[in-house]
């Protein structure tokens, strides 16, 4: 299973240190998410040698239109192995399902919503729908219910139509970082059960290992890699 992180200066933690913990809680790899505007500088080949766990580069594009977004996801598709959009309105979240670049729309409930539409674009384009357990380990009272309201709501419709989707906790902190066992045990206040909220996590590796082929210089496309002895055209 894989964590999706914002380290420093994103987040308080290093690369480093949220590596660490994860892999002593367990995980095999983490993805380093931090926002576009806040670029982490690490070297995760050293980072993954030396604490035994997968070290992703990742970006989420943080964009305030769908025009703005579509720069970055051409600035950064090709450098970051997994390519996020952070949810904001309506227009950005559809804009994000609708380009089969991205690979996550990132906590689509916070800013906007979710509906029939864009889970048929998210499942035609296979962006995955990310379920963010934030709110519910960190906020209290009103604030939790409403945010597990809106996780069930997004819940009906993924299932419904089979949408791809990914789950976080999305930490900022090597203090937020919770082990896989404690995650799936949200699943009873979720409705959910814990073998739903594992396959969430383990999205992020699936998404690393697919990608990582994809961007090698033995693919060609869908079904077709260069052979050995396969000259480059």
């Amino acid at each position: 299973m894989y964590e999706a992180v914002h380290a420093h200066p994103d987040g308080e933690s290093t690369v480093a240190r949220l590596a660490k913990t994860a892999a002593d809680y367990g995980f095999e790899g983490v993805v380093v998410r931090n926002h576009s505007s806040a670029r982490a500088e690490y070297d995760a080949d050293r980072i993954a040698e030396e604490y035994g766990i997968d070290v992703v580069e990742g970006v989420e594009i943080r964009a305030d239109s769908p025009e703005r977004a579509s720069g970055s996801i051409g600035n950064f598709r090709r450098s970051h192995t997994i390519l996020a959009v952070e949810g904001g309105s309506n227009a950005l979240n559809r804009f994000a399902v609708e380009q089969p670049k991205v690979d996550v729309l990132a906590d689509p409930m916070a800013g906007g919503d979710v509906n029939h539409v864009l889970a048929k674009a998210a499942v035609e384009n296979g962006v995955r729908l990310e379920f963010s357990l934030a709110p519910v380990l960190r906020r209290s009272g009103g604030r939790r219910v409403r945010a597990v309201k809106a996780f069930r709501k997004l819940r009906e419709i993924v299932d419904y139509y089979d949408a791809p989707y990914v789950v976080s906790a999305d930490p900022r902190s090597h203090l937020e970082l919770r082990a896989p066992r404690e995650l799936r045990a949200l699943g009873d206040p979720l409705g959910v059960d814990g073998e739903w909220i594992a396959a969430g996590l383990r999205e992020w590796g699936r998404l690393a290992e697919r990608n990582r082929r994809v961007q090698s210089d033995s693919f060609i496309e869908p079904g077709v890699e260069r052979g050995r002895y396969e000259k480059e055209r």
